[in-house]
């Protein structure tokens, strides 16, 4: 069964708190399938990032759920619409291969 939950691209080098990384500026995102996504204010998402690789070579990514929520930073951020708040059970370190079988977070 496919997830109702898009798997988008981020950058977690653009993290503006702890918990809240830069999403988009627009209010469209492509998600990993490359298909439109409409972002709203408290919409679910889970969102992914590579990672390089395990120390065995396998590649990896850095996977999170959150909430997306309308960037009220002040800044060099200000300029980006939309920000996603990563939930209480943070960044996981997964297996690249795993984001092709996304499965919604639990």
């Amino acid at each position: 069964m496919a997830s109702q939950i898009p798997l988008l691209l981020v950058d977690f080098n653009e993290m503006l708190d702890f918990d809240l990384v830069l999403l988009s500026r627009d209010d469209v995102k492509a998600d990993a399938g490359g298909n439109p996504v409409h972002l709203y204010e408290g919409m679910a998402v889970d969102i992914y990032s590579d990672d390089g690789a395990f120390d065995d070579g396998r590649p990896s990514a850095l996977l999170a759920r959150g909430v997306v929520e309308r960037n009220r930073t002040e800044g060099w951020s200000k300029h980006v619409k939309w920000a996603c708040r990563i939930d209480q059970k943070g960044v996981h370190h997964v297996e690249l291969s795993q984001l092709t079988q996304h499965e919604p977070l639990k």
